[in-house]
């Protein structure tokens, strides 16, 4: 069993982020603490009762971190590494993810004859 790993291989392992590069890029801009000090070398060794801070998007995450990984497993075992002590998540808008909402994309059929009702054709 592992008592330290480089904080970029454990982020990956506990699936944060989708390739090793990426996170060693969040780390290298210096956008995570460990235990309230700022890093910026993703060589730093992490080890078991670290506490990490970073944000991902609008969301702040904070992060003890229970075991070391000695692979990237699938979600559970991910899960298994770490205690997320983190706010919940911000409330997403579900009206974002539709284009219509946005002014974007093909009108309905509703909204097509809607919009028709308006023209001023047959009005002469």
């Amino acid at each position: 069993m592992l008592s330290a790993q480089r904080i970029d291989k454990w982020l990956w392992h506990a699936r944060f982020f989708k390739t090793r590069t990426l996170s060693a890029r969040q780390v290298s801009a210096g956008k995570i603490r460990v235990n309230d000090t700022r890093i910026s070398k993703p060589s730093v060794q992490i080890k078991i009762g670290d506490e990490l801070k970073f944000e991902t998007g609008d969301w702040a995450r904070i992060i003890h971190i229970c075991a070391i990984g000695s692979r990237r497993g699938p979600a559970p075992e991910a899960q298994a590494l770490y205690e997320d002590r983190s706010e919940p998540p911000p409330e997403r808008n579900k009206y974002l993810k539709n284009p219509r909402f946005e002014g974007k994309g093909r009108p309905s059929r509703k909204e097509r004859q809607a919009m028709s009702s308006f023209s001023t054709r047959g009005l002469d």
